[in-house]
């Protein structure tokens, strides 16, 4: 008589209605704070697209913010366990999506001739930042999330270096208003700043691309200057933006070797899972996988998802954490963005 063992199927059976079981109560423990973070994005996200200046992460953090400080009980630890899979899983899978946007091709076709003021006024920026932070007393993360936002590309670039360093709310709120308070000024100062300077539609949108943050600012800036400026400005600041990659992975080293571990760090630690699918979609994009008609859906997926993580860092944000910080943190925005204006000018004029 052959005898049938059926106990490692029972206990295989458990052990997975084990794990479907956890994962519901994760699910279930996360849903109040989701539900809280998708109906103010829902708001965020045509708040931005009715006022692209300002844009949906910015309209994201700002009712995040004024959503926690008049109902308390949007703050309650129930709600927590969304807000922090929003504000670190959502910010995460934002950048793999925008890099969808990203082409290599247009990146090659900027050439050389961009290539010594992208790199000049970075160098600007994230100097300055070291520099004048120290100066002022902003140090820490809100000194590199000012520094790599007006470096590279305002609020995506915050976006990326949150959540490659894991900083403090109120250091991403401060860089964002700040990032956001001067894309308002660049766009209102520099066309006619161009005209009285005499700049050329290339030379115009070389210095727009170069030295305003957003690229909603960017465009707004570059196109009201002329079409041919804001076709070299968009493209400018595509090319701009594949500075995230290396920016990225040396803030992810020199946090590694700041908390004092003296491990090994792990490749994937190294190298965030983020940061290399936003390198697969933008090579998806440039072998022509990513069909052309899909790219306003996936623009405003990622508009969606990064305005959602920001909600979720707004309604997590104490009004003490900012009022401690005080207004240092915009004199820093505002000297860099003077710094990278006038270096991206000087610049061109030797190159």
């Amino acid at each position: 008589m052959v005898q049938v063992e059926v106990r490692p199927i029972a206990s295989t059976t458990v052990i997975h209605h084990g794990r479907v079981g956890s994962a519901l109560r994760a699910a279930l423990r996360r849903a109040p704070g989701l539900a809280v973070v998708l109906a103010l994005t829902a708001a965020a996200v045509p708040l931005g697209r009715l006022v692209p200046l300002v844009g949906g992460p910015v309209f994201g953090i700002v009712l995040g913010v004024l959503a926690g400080l008049f109902v308390p009980a949007l703050r309650s630890d129930r709600c927590r366990p969304g807000y922090t899979l929003a504000a670190k899983g959502l910010l995460q899978l934002s950048i793999v999506v925008l890099g969808t946007g990203l082409s290599l091709q247009q990146v090659a076709r900027v050439g050389g001739s961009s290539l010594p003021v992208m790199l000049g006024t970075l160098a600007i920026a994230l100097g300055g930042a070291w520099v004048f932070g120290r100066l002022l007393g902003v140090r820490g993360d809100t000194q590199t999330l000012i520094g790599v936002g007006t470096a590279i590309c305002g609020a995506s670039a915050i976006a990326a270096t949150t959540a490659a360093i894991n900083p403090k709310r109120s250091s991403v709120a401060y860089a964002l208003a700040t990032i956001f308070t001067f894309n308002v000024v660049a766009v209102l100062t520099f066309p006619p700043l161009g005209h009285l300077l005499g700049l050329s539609p290339e030379a115009f949108g070389l210095w727009a691309g170069t030295a305003i943050n957003d690229t909603s600012s960017v465009v707004a800036a570059g196109y009201a200057y002329s079409q041919q400026a804001g076709d070299q400005a968009l493209v400018v600041k595509l090319t701009r933006s594949l500075m995230l990659v290396p920016i990225v992975l040396v803030l992810v080293v020199l946090k590694s070797r700041s908390s004092g571990s003296s491990k090994r760090l792990p490749w994937r630690k190294l190298v965030p899972l983020f940061l290399i699918g936003f390198l697969v979609a933008a090579g998806l994009r440039t072998a022509g996988l990513v069909p052309l008609g899909w790219l306003p859906a996936l623009s405003l997926i990622g508009t969606v998802l990064i305005t959602s993580a920001l909600v979720a860092i707004g309604l997590s944000l104490r009004p003490k954490e900012l009022r401690d910080t005080g207004p240092r943190p915009l004199l820093l925005g505002a000297i860099l963005w003077v710094l990278v204006a006038a270096g991206s000018l000087a610049i061109q004029s030797f190159s």
